[in-house]
């Protein structure tokens, strides 16, 4: 519930504020940056107030502002606020506005937050959460008041110079900001899963090189498309950073493993991804490979054909949702947007073999697969590259 009168969102941050103090100062000018260019890609109209350990939006559009806000890596939460003079008169007075203006269904409670120097305020948090609370009482004409188990909390910061005046707390993804870490080669299938991995990568600093593998005669033009609007969803997460996305061709090394080798194709394959996914991150500067694979959930992804799978390349392969389930990565593409695009069946999964190997030997799988530096080879040079805007 936004605050009547409110023209102020509170932003908080959680891991930045554990960093050593020059390293949380660079994670908060590149957290403003991401900000700003958040409310800019959303037309938002305000002006950022960076001030240490609470950040401010001043606009007169509070809604906007929030959700901008609570969709920007490194934000813990955010909460729409109504701003007063650090007073307790002040406070005591827009509270009771406050209160007036909003349906209040049940007892209620105050809460205070008194911050800055020992002669900044002639009182205490206690004081205002007492005298606040007087002040709602007398103006809703003695409401039910329970301070364990409040319906609505009204929430107060005070600091030296300003307070606030706060109903709700907004979640926002949390994490580092984007642009903190070294970017990554996401292996992008447009699936359920390789978004949600990617997102979650993001979330931890890192940019993300999106790469999608058309399987041409066993994918098809929508499989692209799903793709291509999967890279521009997580794009939106990031309108500051580029996340063009990479189409290798990948035609001409499904018909070849698929008629060459058996029940250890799907390794081969994924190995050869992770080949293609390993020369695209020598090219552009990225650090790693990400898949959204999970441990058991395919034949490909047990826990010892992933391990072998590994072998194939240097790069370090980050593997966000290794123990997540299932229904908990669905829900989280719900979240964030990308699981609306993510319901056409993969074309990787029409080259699988009836009977897939789950406990694959190395010597096995090299003895199967033709030879897949050629097959990188051809897949990089015909590499496309989708602007998104």
């Amino acid at each position: 519930m936004i605050p009547p009168g409110a023209d102020t969102v509170l932003v908080r941050y959680g891991d930045i504020g554990v960093k050593s103090t020059k390293v949380q100062r660079d994670m908060e000018r590149s957290l403003e940056t991401n900000l700003q260019a958040m409310l800019d890609s959303r037309e938002v109209t305000g002006t950022l107030d960076w001030q240490w350990s609470r950040p401010r939006i001043r606009t007169p559009e509070v809604e906007a502002a929030t959700a901008a806000a609570c969709d920007t890596f490194g934000i813990v939460s955010a909460s729409p606020a109504r701003s007063a003079e650090p007073t307790m008169d002040a406070i005591c007075e827009a509270l009771a506005e406050v209160a007036t203006a909003t349906e209040i269904e049940g007892p209620f409670a105050v809460s205070a937050r008194r911050a800055g120097t020992r002669d900044a305020h002639p009182f205490t948090s206690e004081e205002i959460e007492r005298e606040g609370g007087q002040a709602i009482w007398d103006a809703l004409e003695k409401p039910e008041v329970d301070l364990e188990n409040p319906s609505l909390t009204f929430y107060v910061e005070c600091r030296s110079d300003e307070s606030f005046i706060v109903t709700e707390k907004r979640v926002g993804p949390g994490g580092l900001p984007l642009g903190s870490q070294r970017p990554l080669v996401s292996l992008l299938s447009g699936g359920i899963d390789s978004p949600v991995a990617a997102w979650e990568v993001m979330k931890r600093g890192s940019p993300i090189v999106p790469l999608y593998f058309d399987f041409e005669n066993y994918g098809g033009a929508d499989h692209v498309a799903r793709a291509v609007e999967s890279a521009r969803t997580l794009a939106e997460y990031a309108p500051n950073h580029t996340h063009d996305l990479r189409i290798a061709p990948a035609g001409a090394a499904a018909e070849r493993l698929v008629s060459e080798t058996g029940k250890t194709r799907m390794l081969s394959l994924r190995r050869y991804m992770l080949r293609v996914g390993e020369r695209v991150a020598e090219e552009t500067d990225a650090v790693g490979i990400v898949t959204g694979e999970a441990i058991g959930q395919k034949s490909s992804q047990t826990s010892a054909n992933l391990a072998l799978t590994d072998r194939v390349t240097r790069a370090p392969v980050h593997r966000p949702l290794l123990t997540w389930d299932k229904q908990e990565i669905i829900a989280h593409a719900r979240e964030i947007g990308t699981y609306e695009d993510a319901t056409i069946e993969a074309g990787c999964n029409r080259i699988a073999p009836e009977y897939p190997e789950t406990n694959a030997v190395l010597e096995e799988v090299e003895a199967a697969e033709p030879d897949l530096e050629g097959l990188v080879a051809e897949s990089v040079a015909g590499i496309e590259r989708v602007e998104l805007s």
